[in-house]
């Protein structure tokens, strides 16, 4: 049995599927009910209280630990010790590319104490660290639909923004073969894109132009500052205008894995035009 927590999200909902169709025991682990493949367990929980997490956790082999926010609330060593006891052998931790690229951000304290547990936990690990996702475009959507615009900062600056079925698949190959204990995998598309070339892509999706408004750096703060906490914003408004070379580089990891090149941002385009029509 594998637990895949965060199971309704962009990494989530692919890796349940891609489990479910390598004829793997899935259990989905979401706050709320959602629809699922054929033969997948669903259980309401939460990981502030892996107490309850245990029945989600009961007669599972392998867990994947998606953090989501800030993960500061979450106790590492309740969570991890929660996934013992309940038998579980093998752990897959989506982290972030930010907790090797920069280690003292405050934004990613909570990823880097449950990498930090992860390691010491006795138990097989994976950890994933993804740079940005191609998803986040989804902040576009409504104007893309509706003025067929996307206001951005710093819209040329480029980063190699990873397909989170890409993630998905990394993490299925992770807990379901051998080969990937004790491996940190940073996870990057095949090339840097940067804003304007994302919404130029979008708009070859749709079939239309869709213009690109430049942002300032203070409208953009004041607009994620409404679904993301404050150091969270701060430290991807850095990034996202000062990149360091690290975080502009392309990653092999994925490849590797996957044994095929990571998908660019122009595919996941395609694949989700429906959500800016």
């Amino acid at each position: 049995m594998i637990v895949v927590t965060g199971a309704t999200g962009n990494v989530g909902r692919p890796l349940v599927q891609a489990l479910a169709g390598a004829g793997a025991q899935v259990t989905a682990v979401s706050r709320t009910a959602t629809e699922l493949p054929p033969g997948v367990r669903h259980r309401v929980a939460d990981l502030t209280d892996p107490q309850g997490l245990r029945a989600a956790l009961s007669g599972a082999e392998a867990l994947f630990l998606l953090i989501a926010g800030s993960g500061l609330e979450l106790d590492p060593d309740a969570l991890l010790g929660a996934a013992k006891a309940a038998g579980v052998r093998r752990v897959v931790l989506q982290s972030s590319q930010i907790v090797g690229t920069r280690p003292d951000s405050p934004s990613h304290a909570g990823l880097r104490a449950f990498e930090e547990a992860v390691h010491l936990s006795g138990l097989d690990w994976t950890v994933l660290r993804p740079g940005g996702f191609a998803s986040n475009a989804y902040l576009w959507a409504e104007a893309v639909r509706t003025h067929r615009t996307v206001a951005a900062p710093f819209g040329d600056v480029g980063l190699p923004v990873v397909d989170p079925a890409d993630l998905a698949e990394v993490a299925a190959a992770a807990l379901l073969g051998d080969g990937h204990a004790g491996r940190t995998y940073e996870l990057t598309g095949p090339a840097p894109i940067s804003p304007r070339e994302q919404a130029e892509a979008i708009g070859a999706a749709l079939g239309e132009p869709v213009r690109f408004l430049p942002q300032s750096p203070a409208e953009a703060r004041a607009q994620l500052l409404h679904f993301m906490p404050e150091p969270v914003v701060d430290g991807t408004l850095d990034l996202l205008g000062r990149p360091s070379a690290a975080e502009q580089r392309v990653s092999p990891d994925a490849e590797r894995v996957l044994g095929r090149p990571a998908r660019p941002f122009a595919a996941w385009a395609q694949r989700n035009a429906a959500a800016f029509r």
